[in-house]
């Protein structure tokens, strides 16, 4: 049989063979392999998965190639399609299509906008928009993806990449590019920008001629460059021949609803760039009402139509954790079993419970029961909220799932856990309020206090999560450490603590439980509370002013407070990891005296090196100054890779320097 089509399943490797074998019809990415749309009937760009027939001058020319290139792919990705395999013609249908386009030349031909033909525009040719973010804690980051998924409903494929390590020569083949950048700092980039930055900084005048763009530029108005790094974006790309579609936007703190409105305006003049990269302004307006469910999307009797949710049956291997505490076993039962995709986690739960294993224990109630909170495939989620086809992805119609207990809290049964410890700790807190004198005001309901909108909306920002125990489980710290406070317990105390209600004595006391051993100090890393969905970022962002409050309080000292500051301060100051300038700063001349009473020089003297080496190492011990007493390491003033992320690190704990 003749070749009709060719396509890319799902595991491409980006290994470059297919390119490097037939470049005319594959373009290998930093994601997937695509089948370039000048060769396609269909001028779509992607991994064709709906099968598009070749042209006839393509498949007369390549045929052999393309089966080599098929053949060479070390991951058996790329599937060639022969007459009577397509699922999206019938084999007649294909060959009669690839018959008529044989005599005609192959060259793109301009889409044709006449009207409200607005299907075609946004539906025909190269559809491609590149979401590129510079993004120092996240927010850039979250919000690129975001729009990604909005690009859907504009008829646009949204792709995400990272400015770090970005080709910015593969820029001059975009016809679509909108770039989401924070400032850092003094109006520097983010570090995963810089890079892109020094090299677009140094691209040819006319380089970027073609190219659609718009910036949204986030930024803090209490720093004197407000946005710098989007505007010297968007100059930058002007410079360098891009069109500007939209006008940069500046944001503030409080980004959401100007990134909104902005993306409303970049997505819909984006859609009007066809296939050909003309674009027609006189479509935007066209493309606003469509998407926001004018009379085009309108078909149901009120003009409103219904979304269907459901999916189709997909097979499931759920293994889940089974502990028996009669028995004191552990071990995990694995069903396999045909599902809705639709069906949530906590359906597929109830299922199995109702026709497989009636012991199975999870906690059950309704879909947002904070106590429900389990781990599927190293997420946390609440099983009720999430559907069957969204915690994994689905292979081949199949997916697996590993459900295990929450971690950190002691199991009782299956996936059922003792939440009575996080209990204890919150109630060791005193969780109850301590209120102040303040002022108020006089209404028909009574007296009530007032409080300013900012303050009340961002304490209620640090206690709005959806489960305690998911919180609690989030942190690294928990499991390990018994008496941990954790971070739903130390959200509540840090929101208190800055409730302008609370008194001073208990104001005082919140800040005795902040500054304990079994308080802020004690969490290791804030990453993995931030990677959680909803309220991750928020409560991690809060936790961070914590300890940063905590640290300032006592001065910076003690193990905690040395190691950040000055050690971070000598880092950041000079870029070199200079033990003899740490050493003097930390104990002084008075410390150093003070060493002879403490049983630091003892120790010293007795073998106990930091490093567990021996005493003396190139003559930097006490025998050759400045050193002092005590051995220095080898790292003496050696210099420090990557010191701007010790700069940010330093900067992110404490912004005053």
């Amino acid at each position: 049989m003749a070749i009709v089509s060719v396509y890319i399943e799902e595991g491409c490797i980006t290994c470059d063979a297919c390119e490097e074998t037939l470049p005319e019809v594959f373009h290998v990415t930093d994601d997937t392999c695509y089948i370039k749309a000048d060769v396609r009937l269909d001028g779509g760009y992607d991994r064709n998965e709906g099968k598009s027939a070749l042209k006839g001058e393509i498949l007369s020319q390549f045929e052999d190639d393309l089966l080599d290139a098929a053949d060479g792919c070390p991951v058996d990705v790329i599937i060639v399609v022969e007459g009577g395999e397509a699922e999206s013609a019938e084999p007649e249908e294909a060959a009669e299509v690839i018959q008529e386009v044989v005599p005609e030349p192959a060259v793109e031909q301009e889409i044709e906008v006449a009207g409200d033909d607005l299907e075609e525009l946004l539906s025909a040719g190269d559809r491609s928009l590149a979401i590129l973010y510079g993004s120092q804690s996240g927010n850039s980051e979250a919000l690129a993806a975001k729009f990604s998924k909005q690009a859907s409903d504009y008829g646009l494929v949204g792709t995400v990449y990272d400015m770090d390590g970005f080709d910015f020569a593969s820029l001059s083949s975009m016809k679509r590019v909108l770039i989401v950048c924070s400032t850092w700092g003094e109006g520097e980039m983010p570090d995963n920008a810089e890079d892109l930055w020094q090299v677009a900084k140094q691209a040819s005048p006319g380089s970027l001629n073609g190219v659609h763009y718009s910036v949204l530029a986030l930024g803090d108005t209490s720093y004197e460059l407000f946005c710098e790094s989007g505007k010297d974006w968007d100059e930058q790309l002007e410079k360098l021949g891009a069109t500007r579609l939209v006008d940069r936007v500046d944001c503030d703190v409080d980004y959401d609803s100007m990134a909104a409105e902005w993306a409303l305006d970049a997505l819909a003049a984006m859609a009007a760039v066809d296939g050909t990269g003309v674009y027609h302004e006189d479509m935007v307006e066209s493309i606003k009402e469509y998407v926001a469910g004018g009379d085009e999307g309108a078909d149901g009797e009120d003009g409103f139509t219904v979304p269907d949710i459901s999916a189709e049956s997909i097979q499931a291997e759920i293994s889940i954790f089974r502990y028996d505490p009669e028995a004191a076993t552990t071990g995990s039962d694995t069903w396999v079993c045909a599902m809705p995709g639709h069906l949530s986690l906590l359906e597929a739960l109830r299922t199995i419970k109702n026709t497989h294993d009636g012991s199975l224990s999870f906690r059950d109630g309704a879909s947002d029961d904070s106590t429900t909170a389990i781990c599927v495939n190293g997420r946390l989620v609440l099983p009720g909220l999430v559907r069957l086809d969204a915690v994994a992805p689905t292979r081949d119609g199949s997916l697996r799932l590993r459900v295990d207990p929450l971690p950190g809290f002691e199991v009782i049964r299956d996936l059922v856990v003792d939440h009575w410890s996080m209990e204890r700790r919150r109630e060791s807190t005193q969780p109850w309020m301590v209120a102040a004198t303040r002022e108020g005001s006089a209404t028909m309901q009574g007296n009530i206090g007032l409080m300013e909108p900012n303050m009340a909306t961002a304490l209620h920002s640090i206690t709005d999560f959806a489960s305690p125990a998911l919180l609690q489980a989030s942190s690294d710290a928990v499991p390990h450490a018994n008496g941990y406070l954790g971070p739903a317990v130390l959200a509540s105390v840090w929101a208190r603590r800055n409730d302008p209600r609370s008194s001073a004595s208990s104001v005082k006391g919140l800040d005795e439980i902040l500054g304990s051993s079994n308080g802020i100090k004690a969490e290791t890393d804030l990453a993995s509370i931030r990677r959680q969905n909803g309220s991750g970022l928020v409560v991690s962002e809060a936790l961070l002013d914590a300890k940063t409050h905590v640290l300032e309080q006592d001065a910076f000292t003690g193990r905690h407070g040395k190691h950040v500051w000055w050690y971070a301060w000598t880092l950041k100051s000079s870029g070199k990891v200079n033990d003899t300038v740490l050493y003097r700063q930390v104990l002084g001349p008075i410390g150093l005296l003070g060493n002879l009473t403490s049983g630091v020089t003892a120790r010293m003297m007795s073998g106990f090196t930091r490093t567990g080496g021996d005493m003396i190492a190139d003559m930097l011990a006490f025998i050759a100054p400045p050193a002092g007493v005590g051995k220095m390491p080898r790292q003496f003033n050696s210099s420090v890779d990557n010191h701007h992320e010790v700069v940010a690190i330093f900067n992110e704990l404490d912004g005053r320097f």
